[in-house]
């Protein structure tokens, strides 16, 4: 059985030859006067030709319908996740105890900031942030920034989001 991509692949190839088969027709019949074919005037050859290129956009419109609406799904999914997330680093932040300085912290730890980019963001030392830093990892029993992030991506791979 052909995969989709294949099926598409082939469809693309199929109305690139028809197209080819159109435009060819074309310039023969302006640029050489006169000129006959059979395989140019059959109205057959032109009737398969138009079929493959009705079927080729029938399928090829369906494959986009099913596109968008996965899509769409996968969109839901995303503001699913997001909103999954915002809430448990909220709960993990109030189980934790967090100050409203360490929140921020642990959030700009979490996005990959490096100590240096925290404390201008924040305005602060960098020292500041260390400390603040080994606050979150100790009262979050982690030994840092990794195993904080690997916390909330444990909690989330274990749960379905979204069902199927």
């Amino acid at each position: 059985m052909l995969s989709r991509r294949a099926i598409l692949w082939s469809l693309f190839a199929l109305q690139a030859i028809c197209c080819a088969y159109f435009v060819s027709d074309v310039l023969i019949d302006l640029f050489v006067p006169n000129h006959t074919s059979a395989l140019a005037e059959s109205d057959l050859v032109e009737a398969i030709i138009t079929l493959a290129l009705f079927l080729g956009l029938a399928f090829t419109g369906s494959e986009l319908r099913q596109m968008l609406r996965r899509q769409d799904q996968i969109t839901d999914q995303l503001k699913v996740a997001s909103g999954a997330f915002a809430d448990l680093l909220e709960v993990r932040f109030g189980q934790w105890q967090l100050t409203e300085a360490e929140r921020a912290v642990a959030i700009l730890a979490i996005k990959g900031y490096s100590v240096a980019e925290m404390a201008r963001l924040r305005e602060t030392a960098q020292g500041t942030i260390k400390a603040q830093c080994a606050a979150l990892y100790r009262k979050a029993d982690v030994s840092g920034r990794l195993q904080l992030l690997s916390l909330f991506l444990d909690d989330l791979m274990a749960d379905t989001l979204v069902p199927a």
